[in-house]
């Protein structure tokens, strides 16, 4: 591909799920990769394995050294390390802990990077900031506000990002999947069970899906294609699609 071919490419999360699967396939299609994660282990396994570069850590805190490890550019950036945390329903404890990091790591470490790297994509005139958001970003996810909230404010940002900058040459993608089987939907307990299991995806898919959209020149990458039903549903008749949400929340509960 020739967006990708050579380009300079960090992958946050990358070392396993969704993340390891985008650096795979940026490696494959001819660009150097940065391998990020807080799994230093899993991120020099991958980074081993695609012949890139492993940078274990904070993803709100390495573009500057990954932008050293490339050699003074980057011009790709994959905001994909996120974290699912549960709670939020009413009558639990308020977990100040989970919202917090839910913010720092599903949007201000997107943030961070954006700030970080858009002086000299502006000064150049080209940059690809790709972000994983969610379905939940579109929608919502029952049981787990601080990520559904989160996940919004992560697609607000993307939109933001493109909607400002797009006529100065930045490239932005928002990859919305519902279930995708990897150790985040382990953990989603009953409720991922329930709504994501059964149309679950394997990372591959979500890579697949990324490389058409930037063939295509995309802003909203759908995985999962009969998001874009729910989402237009959502979106032209709210009081019928939150009655049928709150039908599955009871559905959940009752198997609690």
């Amino acid at each position: 591909m020739e967006a990708v071919q050579g380009a300079k490419v960090v992958v946050t999360g990358a070392g396993g799920g969704i993340g390891a699967a985008l650096a795979r396939r940026f490696a494959a299609q001819g660009a150097r990769v940065v391998v990020n994660d807080l799994d230093a282990d899993g991120a020099k396994a991958v980074a081993e394995e695609i012949g890139g570069i492993a940078l274990p850590g904070d993803a709100a805190t390495i573009v500057t050294e990954a932008r050293d490890a490339l050699g003074g550019t980057v011009d790709v950036y994959c905001a994909n390390a996120g974290v699912g945390c549960d709670g939020g329903d009413v009558g639990e404890p308020l977990d100040e802990r989970a919202w917090s990091l839910s913010w720092d790591v599903n949007v201000m470490a997107h943030v961070r990077a954006a700030h970080a790297l858009l002086p000299d994509w502006l000064e150049r005139g080209s940059g690809r900031f790709v972000s994983t958001v969610s379905a939940a970003g579109l929608l919502t996810m029952i049981g787990a506000a601080p990520y559904s909230v989160t996940k919004h404010g992560a697609y607000a940002f993307a939109e933001w990002l493109s909607l400002t900058y797009r006529h100065r040459g930045l490239k932005v993608h928002a990859i919305c999947p519902q279930g995708v089987r990897t150790g985040m939907l382990d953990a989603s307990g009953s409720a991922g069970d329930l709504m994501l299991r059964p149309t679950a995806i394997e990372p591959d898919d979500v890579a697949d899906a990324l490389f058409r959209g930037i063939e295509e020149d995309r802003f909203l990458i759908l995985p999962h294609p009969e998001v874009a039903e729910y989402y237009r549903a959502r979106a032209t008749d709210p009081e019928r699609w939150l009655g049928g949400m709150n039908r599955i929340q009871q559905q959940w509960e009752a198997t609690r």
